[in-house]
């Protein structure tokens, strides 16, 4: 008589699939600290004594469709990406799509000392760079001893 276990064959890989789950539901919002895994767009962010460097990934989008708002230390890009595969034929059969198509928003929190007047954005072959000045009056500098 063959014995039946109460877990899966591979205990390991159920494991890893519990934790990654856990680690989804406990996930919060990107900040410059740290960000999340996933989601569209891609963002490298990053900083320096006298900004906040943002970089969206966003290829074949308009600039145009993009939207960037910064509120209350919040930054907000957000747009849309058409689905492709619905503009062809009916009848096409698609195999596979991991291209993400859709309404998006990503939302970063930043530090307190970021000027909402210095916020600048350009777009070039599909990276939208944002950058947001800190205010002078924070920024370090040296004082001379005398």
């Amino acid at each position: 008589m063959m014995q039946r276990s109460m877990f899966s064959r591979d205990i390991f890989s159920e494991m890893d699939r519990l934790q990654r789950e856990l680690q989804q539901a406990f996930e919060f919002g990107p900040t410059i600290r740290g960000i999340g895994r996933g989601g569209f767009p891609a963002l490298n962010i990053g900083s320096t004594a006298q900004s906040v460097e943002l970089y969206a990934f966003v290829p074949g989008l308009n600039p145009d469709s993009i939207e960037v708002n910064l509120e209350r230390g919040v930054l907000t890009i957000a747009g849309e990406r058409p689905d492709d595969l619905s503009s062809q034929e009916e009848n096409a059969a698609v195999h596979i799509n991991e291209r993400f198509a859709g309404s998006f928003r990503r939302v970063v929190s930043l530090p307190d000392d970021v000027d909402p007047d210095g916020v600048s954005a350009n777009y070039r072959e599909g990276v939208l760079h944002v950058s947001v000045k800190r205010r002078e009056a924070v920024q370090p500098r040296r004082i001379s001893v005398h």
